[in-house]
């Protein structure tokens, strides 16, 4: 194991990662910026260095700081969490040029993941199912034209980099596909630096499923089973739960047996998440990889037993999955999460500002992962998530029950914040029966709206 690791993060996925840290007796570096001086992780590592001002770009998202900082501490390891570095090709090869162990898989495996229409290829030779689309990049509007009347309407275009719904718009019609696909291209390339394009079959209000993987760096790969995430607004996940009421046990194993083959093929290494949509049938198809932990792991962690940071960094020490997991995985109830967010409950405005009150609810099947605590401050450069709440149940319904007896205790005053958002959901009666799928929000806003 290592003797001493850098969390290249914030916030709460920063403090997660030092816990686990010590839990293993490994010493533990924090970088921060200005703006996070005061930060729990800043104050709970070993040692902490300051890399910069508020802004990401001249902090987390600073390689040649982040680098410097791994140097000075004379770190073996480094952790990045996710989002900022975490799926950073270029900053993993940085690592390991400098002689400083990537806790994630290989550069040349996140690049691949990375470029979504190559990892579509990928799943595809693998026999995992995908949907109908473009062959590679789109040229230009006249090829989307084509493309789109071979698939049929209606169609989705994707950046071929990036994520979080940036570069993304579905085209109903021949009649307003230039336009979308213009609209894309500047988008997507404003995000990302790049505007390339790709095409795939639309499917109205799927559900999303994804599933977590551990894979050793002897070539053994685990599927940790799914979860549900089909509870988005705007592209972005609120609720999350594992395992998923749709997914039988035999598709459960089918999946799971065609991700293990090709992740082994391609040399993926330490966690991952695949994703995918269902649509009306059942019937699932690839979407994307996510190449490092995920913000809703801890439902995972829940049903499973497995603490999948510790994991991480176990993988990435050289240990096999078979000294880290147990011989035999098992799903045990179902747990549920919600991302608590400092924004308006209504507006969805970010509502930035010093926190003057806050109480985290505890109990029997209940756990909070969160950064924050009375007179913290939300500064206005960084992602909204405040705390994460986690329940554990029998069944789902006893997890429901325990959710809504939570989110009454979750108490947060000083900005606004998406807790009673939250319980407004766990109230609908659409969402308590599971029948819900990516449209749900918009249904249940106008729901709330009319009321």
């Amino acid at each position: 194991m290592f003797k001493k690791v850098l969390v290249a993060n914030r916030g709460e996925i920063a403090l997660r990662v030092l816990n686990a840290c010590r839990e293993l007796g490994v010493r533990t570096v924090a970088v921060y910026s200005e703006a996070d001086r005061n930060s729990l992780h800043v104050r709970f590592a070993d040692e902490a260095i300051c890399i910069g001002p508020p802004r990401p770009t001249d902090s987390y998202l600073n390689v040649p700081a982040v680098i410097s900082a791994a140097e000075i501490a004379d770190v073996e390891a480094i952790h990045p969490g996710y989002g900022l570095l975490s799926e950073n090709a270029n900053f993993a090869e940085v690592c390991r040029a400098s002689n400083i162990k990537f806790i994630g898989p290989p550069p040349e495996v996140t690049r691949l993941m990375g470029e979504k229409e190559k990892a579509r290829q990928a799943m595809k030779r693998a026999k995992v199912p995908i949907l109908p689309g473009s062959d590679g990049v789109i040229a230009d509007v006249n090829e989307a034209e084509s493309w789109a009347a071979k698939v049929g309407y209606p169609v989705i275009l994707k950046a071929k980099a990036g994520g979080g719904g940036r570069g993304m718009r579905i085209a109903r019609s021949a009649e307003e596909l230039p336009n979308l696909f213009h609209a894309a291209h500047a988008e997507a390339a404003n995000a990302f630096g790049n505007g390339e394009l790709y095409m795939e079959k639309f499917i109205e209000n799927p559900r999303h499923i994804e599933f977590q993987v551990l894979a050793d760096e002897q070539g053994h790969v685990a599927t940790l089973f799914e979860r549900e995430c089909s509870i988005q607004r705007r592209h972005q996940k609120l609720i999350e739960e594992a395992p998923s009421l749709q997914v039988t046990p035999k598709m459960r194993e089918e999946i799971s047996r065609t991700l293990c083959r090709c992740l082994t093929d391609i040399g993926y290494q330490n966690a991952g998440t695949v994703e995918f949509l269902m649509d009306s049938t059942g019937q699932l198809y690839f979407i994307e990889m996510n190449t490092r932990i995920q913000v809703e792991h801890p439902v995972t962690e829940a049903i499973t037993g497995v603490d999948l940071v510790k994991a991480q960094l176990r993988i990435a020490s050289g240990e096999e999955l078979s000294e880290i997991l147990p011989p035999k995985l098992e799903i045990r109830g179902h747990a549920i999460e919600c991302r608590i967010n400092a924004e308006h409950p209504r507006k969805f405005t970010p509502s930035a500002g010093q926190i003057t009150a806050f109480n985290v609810p505890g109990g029997h099947g209940v756990r909070v992962d969160t950064a924050q605590y009375a007179e913290g401050v939300i500064p206005p450069y960084y992602d909204s998530l405040i705390a994460k709440l986690i329940v554990h149940g029998a069944d789902r319904a006893e997890a429901i029950a325990c959710m809504r007896r939570a989110l009454s205790q979750f108490v947060i005053r000083g900005i606004e914040t998406s807790i009673s958002l939250h319980e407004e959901i766990f109230a609908d009666e659409e969402f308590q029966a599971g029948q819900f799928d990516t449209g749900y929000m918009e249904r249940f806003l106008a729901r709330r709206t009319e009321a």
